[in-house]
């Protein structure tokens, strides 16, 4: 299949998912076309089944704000006609999907009937598609789609609640791929630059918005190291950073956190934690968890959005609600101060994962593609 992919070139959560999918098509052969602003950050041309098609946007002075939807419908329409896609699979319904139902509609007048997947990832839906200025607009190219996706039931579920959809939505989770998780987790995880012997290590990975509740990290960092002889190990840049900071500093943990920055060695990071912290106030699948899992790392999260059905509670780590400090700090404890039962929540972390592996997602969206291109010809 020759298959164009729109997403978000960062860092972000759906950017990377759409990245790493759209590599494992190509390594299985399917034609690839990766049409965004920019290269995606995780995107390997080793493999010669994949593609890139910048969007670029002219600067008008008659344009208070760039015309982006314009620039990527019309980079769509040429790169269907030129590289006869077979199928657009579009991450994030605004503009994405807005942009592809615009492309689906000129594209007719050549005779090309191109079916779209849209997979929505969280934030287009619960926090910018329900906005009143948005919520027609995304409600519209939802339902003009061709195949809809969520990240995890609770996704759908605020999906059907937020909009009127007249299509059915199918949930198909995020993944990981072990065969690069295997890779690194063969080297040697040497700890002593990181902790004294004898030391936990709790890890935080995010882009540091209020949303991650960073405050909440540090305040059960302190509780656990009230018991615990422990490190803690920030990654992420963003705007509560400070306020972070500021609270380690105020709490007298300041000199037992290390502030990595963003960093592209999270698997090897993963490999030296004993416990990985998530107090989201909310997570549509929680894929942090997730590669934490991988890393035979257990989660101590809250129980909101997607992240119950990632972290099992009392198998791969504890939940607990939105902003209870006190009993995550107690779920950590319990965990580190046995030996033996950390070890075997590391192994149900690491089996539970596997159920999220890319062999087993993959084969869904392939079956979706050649049902839309089947439906729409």
């Amino acid at each position: 299949m020759n298959i164009g992919i729109v997403c978000y070139p960062t860092y972000g959560g759906s950017g990377v998912v759409a990245t790493e999918l759209g590599m494992a098509l190509a390594q299985k052969g399917h034609q690839v076309h990766f049409v965004t602003s920019h290269q995606p950050v995780k995107l390997n041309f080793l493999n010669h089944n994949l593609h890139f098609h910048e969007v670029f946007v002219e600067n008008y002075p008659l344009f208070h704000y760039q015309p982006y939807n314009l620039a990527l419908s019309s980079k769509l329409v040429e790169s269907v006609q030129k590289y006869k896609l077979d199928v657009l699979h579009v991450h994030y319904a605004i503009p994405h999907a807005y942009a592809a139902y615009m492309a689906k509609q000129m594209l007719k007048d050549f005779g090309i009937d191109i079916p779209i997947v849209t997979t929505l990832h969280g934030t287009d839906i619960t926090l910018v598609g329900s906005h009143p200025v948005y919520k027609p607009a995304v409600e519209f190219s939802i339902n003009h789609s061709d195949a809809v996706t969520t990240v995890s039931k609770s996704l759908r579920d605020d999906t059907l609640r937020l909009f009127n959809i007249k299509k059915n939505v199918e949930v198909i989770y995020n993944f990981i791929d072990f065969e690069q998780q295997e890779d690194w987790s063969k080297e040697d995880c040497v700890r002593d630059t990181l902790a004294e012997p004898g030391e936990k290590i709790l890890t935080h990975v995010s882009n540091l918005r209020p949303v991650k509740r960073v405050t909440d990290v540090i305040r059960i960092f302190h509780l656990v190291q009230q018991k615990i002889p422990s490190k803690l190990i920030l990654v992420g840049d963003g705007p509560e950073k400070e306020k972070a900071d500021l609270l380690a500093n105020e709490l007298g943990v300041k000199e037992k956190i290390l502030f990595l920055g963003k960093s592209d060695e999270i698997r090897k990071i993963m490999c030296l934690s004993d416990l990985f912290l998530l107090p989201s106030e909310t997570e549509s699948f929680g894929l942090a968890a997730l590669e934490a899992m991988a890393g035979k790392t257990p989660v101590i999260s809250s129980n909101t959005g997607g992240l119950p059905e990632v972290n099992i509670h009392g198998v791969t780590g504890f939940l607990s609600n939105v902003g209870d400090v006190e009993d995550m700090a107690k779920n950590a404890i319990y965990l580190l101060q046995d030996d033996k039962r950390l070890q075997t929540f590391k192994r149900q972390a690491f089996e539970s994962a596997h159920q999220f592996s890319i062999e087993k997602i993959l084969p869904k969206y392939e079956k979706m593609y050649k049902r839309v291109i089947k439906n729409g010809f």
